[in-house]
């Protein structure tokens, strides 16, 4: 769309002439320059107006510039300087000439006039001086440099006249309010000039140039090339969108694919980020690189859709050889230029004819390998191509590269780093926590342990501890934080669980003990010595299948599930109690009778919270899932786990224990009441072996009768009454229990040669599996343990 101006357009003769040579615009400056109106010449052919022995060739480029002989109406012929401008195709119409020549470039210029006193000549800058209908009146050699064309060709046209581009229009309409407002003006734009294929960036000052009077007679416009600027102001840009976008994530891979998405196409047209692999058994890369180098492609990222210049793909490894970009740069430690043009590519694409192949399909140049290097150590490379840009890669495109490829380094050595450190944790982790569960006669539990999607492992754990009795004890529990001291943390408190649990602790009691066991660790963390400095919650509990009573007691920790047969799911409300480590507080256990059957669901709050759902919705979920459960607890499990974590995996690791309980027929347990005299030892002995013979137990009746001899007679001699024997088996274990009122625990002691007595328990120890004691309401049991084999059933 042509501008409108309040000015004499026809001073400049103007003609557009399209591809096919028929001239489609004429105006009035034209048909004073030749005679000939403008029907008269529009829609025909140009060569018409051509002296015949004048036929210059046709133009090429996107400029022309020369002077040619015009046949006037009159008939007589004209030399004329043509200025012409290539117009590419727009709205669907072929491209076009743009043909201007002044008609006032030969008038006399007053020397008096201002305009000409503005024109600065020697002036370094490119400066040009417009009268006040926006016409070239004069200008500098500086100016004609850049435009490429001399000042007496160019005096009495206007700008886009000649620039011939919409840039130059947009300049005008500049030149305009400067010649209305008085004030000057500045305007950033991109020219090509002289000819010059590529746009450059130019700063144009406009000032209004004023009389003695002080009237506005005309503008003056200064051209300054920014390119340098220009480019700085790029670089910068480049380097702080690198250090916002590159290492977003703890991601090896993501890091090395954030650092070739910022550096195309502002640096490069395509770009490859290789990595070594990290050394198997830990420690840090090689400080010396040799060739060949194997290395492991991470990333690349091309200005065309799918990279088709890759030759390997991310997560595939290559071996480069001497001669190669990549090896070149890693064994040189610094930076290498190389282009097909100077032959410093010949070698490695003559060795990789795939490469060679894209090299020549893309029109490749110009590599650039930039080794990827931090904290002393080399990570790998970066290399840097271009195909699309004609410029090579240059000095300040190298320190560029190197910047950015710096701080990319530092992340990606972040994220290898932590990414060792938390497959340590995990591996710590998986260590620590029970590979298989026990199989128990008292219930069947499947359990799940998941890391944390992001800080990897932490303090989570769970645990199936067999007791005495055939009971059997469940505890899941949770460590404050993440990585290698949370999951060392955890260790410690399971393996004093366990320790606590074989001496037949109470729940209740045993979380005192583990209260006071995490204070100590408190103490030992080096912290300020107030308490929580090392946190942890608790659950234990502890099932009999025989009276199928379940006794429970928490620590800051989830309530558990409970599940009847035939029944929903519903909390088990239990006493809260304190988190481990605040120290001086009471725990307190519930107990309950379970009918067989009953499914218990313990967990870790991991399971339940998220970022995008509070506790409470997740136990809803929780609770919904399970009331659909199947007889599969491991189904159950992982049916509970895709329910409610997120795809991308849980923010805070997760635990998670189902058990279901079972109970032991009565016929598999047998009681009697001792009465307290040594004589009637002998007949209980009996007893116990007719009931083993019941039971097709014969061929442990023999130690049976030994061990129930020693304990039972231990009973009435250092016991108090009641004194009770019980016997309990299932498919692989025997259990020998005598209880009596007294709260003296026996000790295992080595007897001397000549002593009498205290080999009992000695002789106990070596006939049975284990042994040992447990404290109860009413006094203390003595247990003991025989394995029952394939011959004994």
């Amino acid at each position: 769309m042509s501008r409108v101006y309040p000015f004499d357009d026809a001073r400049t003769a103007r003609a557009v002439i399209d591809d096919d040579g028929t001239l489609v615009e004429w105006n009035e400056g034209a048909r004073r320059l030749l005679g000939h109106p403008a029907d008269a010449v529009l829609g025909r052919p140009a060569a018409r107006l051509l002296a015949a022995d004048d036929t210059p060739a046709m133009p090429t480029g996107t400029r022309w510039e020369g002077t040619v002989v015009l046949r006037h109406r009159d008939g007589r012929t004209v030399p004329v300087w043509l200025l012409a401008h290539r117009r590419p195709p727009h709205d669907g119409h072929g491209g076009s000439w743009l043909l201007v020549t002044p008609l006032t470039g030969a008038e006399r210029r007053d020397e008096d006039d201002p305009l000409t006193a503005a024109g600065l000549i020697q002036s370094p800058c490119a400066i040009a001086v417009y009268d006040a209908e926006l016409r070239l009146h004069r200008m500098n050699d500086a100016m004609a440099e850049v435009i490429g064309l001399p000042q007496e060709r160019l005096r009495g046209l206007r700008l886009p006249e000649i620039g011939g581009k919409p840039q130059s229009e947009e300049l005008e309409e500049g030149m305009l309010r400067v010649l209305t407002t008085g004030r000057p003006l500045d305007v950033q734009t991109f020219q090509r000039t002289g000819g010059e294929d590529r746009a450059r960036p130019w700063l144009a000052r406009m000032a209004p140039v004023r009389d003695a009077r002080g009237r506005v007679r005309g503008v003056c416009l200064a051209a300054h090339d920014i390119t340098d600027s220009h480019r700085a102001r790029q670089r910068l840009q480049l380097v702080n969108e690198a250090s916002v976008r590159i290492g977003s994530t703890l991601d090896v891979t993501r890091t090395a694919q954030e650092l070739a998405d910022v550096c195309v196409p502002a640096l490069a047209d395509f770009v490859t980020i290789d990595l070594l692999d990290p050394p198997e058994h830990g420690g840090e890369p090689p400080a010396r690189l040799t060739a060949p180098v194997t290395l492991r492609r991470a990333a690349h990222r091309s200005v065309l859709e799918g990279a088709p210049e890759a030759v390997r793909e991310p997560g595939q490894t290559e071996e480069y050889p001497s001669g190669s970009p990549q090896a070149d740069s890693l064994t040189a430690g610094h930076t290498i230029i190389a282009s097909v043009a100077a032959g410093g590519m010949l070698s490695w694409l003559t060795w990789n004819t795939a490469r060679g192949e894209r090299v020549r399909r893309f029109g490749i140049h110009s590599s650039m390998a930039v080794p990827v290097q931090a904290r002393g150590l080399t990570l790998g490379v970066a290399v840097f191509t271009r195909h699309r840009r004609p410029d090579p890669f240059t000095a300040d495109d190298r320190l560029l590269a190197e910047e950015i490829t710096t701080r990319a380094a530092v992340c990606i050595d972040n994220a290898r780093r932590y990414s060792r450190e938390r497959e340590t944790a995990l591996a710590l982790q998986r260590s620590l926590l029970p590979r298989t569960l026990p199989r128990t006669a008292a219930l069947e539990a499947c359990s799940r342990y998941l890391p944390a999607a992001r800080t990897g492992a932490g303090g989570d754990w769970f645990d199936v501890i067999p007791l005495s009795g055939m009971r059997v004890a469940m505890v899941v529990g949770d460590v404050v934080g993440h990585g290698v001291e949370a999951s060392a943390t955890m260790g410690r408190l399971r393996t004093a669980v366990r320790t606590l649990a074989d001496i037949d602790l109470a729940p209740d009691e045993l979380l005192t003990h583990l209260d006071d066991l995490v204070v100590r660790l408190s103490e030992e963390s080096g912290g300020d010595g107030g308490p929580g400095e090392v946190g942890a919650t608790c659950l234990y509990a502890v099932y009999d299948p025989v009276s199928r009573r379940c006794t429970l007691a928490r620590a800051g920790h989830p309530t558990p599930v409970l599940l009847r047969p035939g029944g929903r799911p519903q909390p088990l409300e239990l006493p809260a109690g304190p988190p481990l480590g605040l120290g001086g507080l009471p725990f307190e256990s519930t107990e309950l009778t379970l009918p067989e059957g009953t499914v218990l669901a313990l967990y870790t709050d991991g399971l339940v919270m998220s970022r995008e759902r509070d506790g409470d919705t997740g136990r809803a979920l929780l609770h919904e899932v399970l009331a659909g459960h199947t007889d599969s607890l491991d189904v159950t499990c992982d049916r509970v786990l895709r329910a409610l974590l997120p795809p991308g995996g849980a923010a805070d690791d997760v635990a998670l224990l189902l058990a279901r309980t079972r109970s032991l027929p009565a016929g598999q347990v047998a009681t009697w009441d001792i009465p307290a005299d040594p004589a009637l030892v002998a007949p209980i002995r009996k007893q116990a072996v007719e009931q083993l013979d019941g039971w097709g137990l014969s061929e442990a009746a023999f130690t049976t009768e030994l061990v129930v001899s020693e304990l039972v007679t231990n009973a009435i001699r250092y016991g108090a009454h009641p004194i009770r024997l019980r016997l309990i088996h299932d498919a692989t274990t025997l259990t020998c229990e005598v209880s009596d009122t007294s709260p003296t625990a026996p000790h295992l002691r080595r007897a001397k040669t000549f002593d009498e007595g205290g080999r009992g328990l000695l002789l106990v120890a070596q006939l049975t599996q284990r042994w040992g004691s447990r404290h109860t309401p009413e006094g203390k049991t003595i247990w003991a343990e025989l394995p029952l084999y394939e011959e004994d059933r």
